[in-house]
């Protein structure tokens, strides 16, 4: 019996953390289009990733594969340690692997540099050879600069450079004498990074001369405590959480030389040429969001700020002598404003590439002109070229095929639009110049499939690791009830019509960005195990969820309630088409998931009959800023209804409540600073005090992920004891 044989679903699930180990990812691919460089640990249950470079040695050859770093050889066997500052942003990133877990390259692709153990390494892509340069730690995000001279990085809240030959650390962006540790230069601050999808705090000028580095001050944002009570010696984690209607950090920018100004922490002695510290300048009242920071040799730096209630942005040009700002274009509308990975942009000729919702639609803008219509909901931009743009999207709501959780890559200019991945899947890519980096994954295989291709022909491929599923998932995927629902629904490997109707299990995530409806089969092997255990699972993305339609996803504006009235409408809509028993109905979640599970036995026990709520957002005044304030339309002190409205506890006790109380199990990770212990410990009080019996798990040491492999294991088979339990499965 082989050893995939002998694990069990849940056990493997955990170990090959969602079956992601072993597989290659954040791939770049040199200007020449000579080599491809990517992450990838050494098998299916490694953790730890090195840095892999696919030499592409003509248009014919499959390539070859080297290891450019590897983690075990550049430690000598230690174990990894991680800074705070390290461990925040992996979480904020959802990062659960170690070893290499980022890196940058130069402009040619040529030199690689990565922090490892909060140290600093770089990588000659070319000669295959690592160094370690002799710099102050712990080491965050290091950068070469495009000429690959210099090597930039984040230590102890400063902006640092070094020489790629290992001379001259400085700090040209440090804090100054009465500057104090709420003081950072160089990183993301919280809501940039948790919910801005905005991970790094600055950026090289195209002449490798000076940088943009963002300058946050967390002393107005209020602090909270993290505790360990498994470990009451040690003291709580102090870290600062911009609530809903609360302060959030001040976020400045500055154009700054490589020396730096003197006086600034770790600069070494007065300021060189071009070292002068320049702040940007906009309004920064109106607009305090820096959303977005781009550039490039095609034009000036173009920065993207956002108004609180994210109704309002500016694209603004800097001025890179003076600091000054202009406004190349204003966006504005009544819901918000979606912000888009690596946009704004400039194309090669000096027009502004942009993500807009236009006419319903969510389309490409290059310069004022639309690229795209109705027929597609673009997604994001992969790459600008100098004839085209290339794009992921899915169908639009004009599209004569729904292609239910499908989305594809395509080739878009004034000519027209061509789409370049085939087959029905999940299709994404990176391309430089002819050579573009195809990732694949389909509903009938596991795993993604990673192709290289030359002008459109198959030129190599990357290999993956990662171990094949002990269970293949079953998904039927369709639309259901008058909104046209997308759904996934799985019954159990090999049922028969005989077998009669099943108890119900819906697995949602259900609320925006997060599309759990996809075209691919390892997203729906966990449902799969759980229809293995006797359930009809139904996966389901109702209004709010991504991927359909600007109007779908905002029409949840000071309405998320909407989210659970599309989960019963599909419940109700497959039931006549599927062997469903609607008297023995559940939902299981995590985070929005996880509130929208409480909430279905909460407010709706009349359709759900029992649920699993897995880091649930309970008081919805806990959660931050930037999500809460988008979706409800201000803070508790502007809207206090919609957040009583919405929240499952407020200060009285449970809100809303209506009978019987339905069995109900709250897990929850002590250590998460994103959904606060404090949701499930008021929210347990709450029923409690109401006389409603539930159960609690709280996880010593986990965070809003469950990487450690005996608890993500465990918890799936706690799940279904009580699942099986609640509903009388016997």
């Amino acid at each position: 019996m082989t050893l995939r044989q002998q694990l069990s679903f849940p056990r493997q699930h955990a170990r090959t953390q969602r079956f992601t180990l072993g597989a290659p990812r954040a791939f770049t691919v040199s200007p020449d289009g000579a080599r491809v460089t990517f992450l990838r640990s050494a098998s299916g249950t490694d953790r730890v990733n090195s840095l892999w470079v696919l030499d592409l040695e003509g248009s014919t050859t499959e390539g070859r594969e080297r290891i450019a770093a590897d983690p075990a050889v550049l430690l000598g066997g230690a174990t990894e340690r991680l800074s705070p500052e390290e461990r925040a942003r992996r979480e904020r990133s959802r990062e659960g692997s170690g070893g290499i877990v980022g890196y940058a390259v130069d402009g040619a692709g040529q030199l690689a540099a990565f922090a490892l153990s909060g140290r600093l390494f770089t990588a000659e892509l070319l000669a295959g050879t690592t160094r370690e340069l002799p710099v102050r730690g712990p080491v965050i995000d290091p950068r070469p600069s495009p000429d690959g001279r210099h090597v930039a990085y984040v230590a102890d809240g400063a902006l640092r450079v070094i020489g790629a030959d290992g001379e001259r650390d400085r700090a040209p962006a440090g804090r100054t004498a009465d500057e104090g540790e709420d003081i950072t230069y160089g990183l993301a601050e919280f809501i940039a990074a948790e919910e801005m999808s905005r991970t790094r705090g600055y950026w090289w000028s195209p002449e490798s001369d000076r940088l943009l580095v963002a300058r946050v001050d967390t002393a107005r944002v209020r602090r909270w405590w993290i505790s360990d009570p498994a470990h009451p010696d040690r003291e709580p984690v102090k870290v600062a959480y911009p609530a809903a209607g609360t302060p959030n950090a001040d976020v400045r920018l500055y154009l700054v030389g490589l020396e730096g100004p003197e006086g600034a922490e770790g600069a070494d002695g007065p300021e060189g040429p071009g070292g002068a510290r320049t702040e940007v300048v906009w309004d920064r009242a109106r607009y305090p969001y820096l959303a977005r920071v781009h550039w490039s040799a095609a034009g000036a730096p173009l920065l993207l700020v956002q108004s609180r209630d994210q109704r309002g942005q500016l694209y603004l040009a800097v001025d890179t002598a003076t600091g000054a700002t202009r406004t190349v274009h204003r966006d504005e509308d009544p819901a918000w404003l979606e912000l888009f990975a690596e946009l704004p942009a400039w194309a090669p000729d000096g027009r502004l590439v942009r993500i807009a919702d236009e006419g319903g639609a969510r389309v490409l803008m290059v310069g004022d002109r639309p690229l795209t219509g109705p027929q597609l909901h673009v997604r994001a931009v992969l790459d600008i070229g100098e004839h085209d743009v290339l794009v992921s999207a899915s169908a639009g709501e004009e599209a004569a095929d729904p292609e239910i959780g499908e989305i594809h890559v395509y080739r878009v200019n004034e000519l027209g639009i061509e789409r370049l991945s085939e087959g029905a899947g999940v299709h994404s890519a990176v391309r430089t110049g002819e050579v573009t980096v195809l990732v694949s994954a389909g509903p009938d295989t596991s795993g993604a499939s990673v192709q290289v291709l030359r002008d459109g022909k198959r030129l190599a491929a990357v290999a993956s690791y990662a171990d094949p599923p002990v269970l293949t998932a079953r998904p039927v995927l369709t639309e259901a009830g008058e909104h046209r629902i997308p759904c996934a629904v799985l019954l159990p490997t090999g049922y028969q019509e005989s077998d009669g109707p099943l108890p119900v299990l819906l697995d949602p995530y259900g609320g925006p960005h997060g599309q759990r409806v996809v075209a691919a089969q390892n997203a729906y092997l966990t449902s799969q195990w759980f229809a293995d255990q006797g359930f009809a699972v139904i996966v389901a993305d109702g209004r709010g969820t991504p991927g359909r339609s600007p109007a779908w996803e905002k029409a949840v504006k000071q309405n998320l309630l909407l989210s659970l009235d599309d989960q019963i409408e599909a419940l109700h809509a497959l039931a006549e088409r599927f062997p469903l028993d609607l008297g023995r109905v559940a939902m299981r979640g995590w985070s929005f998931g996880g509130y929208l599970a409480g909430l279905a036995v909460l407010r709706r026990p009349d359709v759900f009959h029992a649920a699993v709520s897995g880091a649930p957002v309970t008081d919805l005044r806990l959660y931050d800023t930037h999500y809460q304030e988008r979706y409800f339309g201000g803070g508790p002190q502007e809207v206090p209804e919609v957040y009583a409205r919405h929240s499952l506890v407020m200060d009285d006790g449970l809100s809303a409540p209506e009978s019987p109380a339905r069995p109900l199990m709250i897990i929850h990770g002590l250590a998460d600073d994103n959904v606060v212990v404090a949701h499930t410990l008021r929210f347990s009080a709450a029923l409690l005090a109401a006389g409603r019996p539930h159960e609690v798990l709280p996880l010593t040491g986990v965070t809003h992920m469950t990487p450690q492999e005996e608890v993500a294991e465990n918890l799936l088979l706690l799940q279904v004891d009580f699942l099986k339990r609640s509903l009388g499965m016997g």
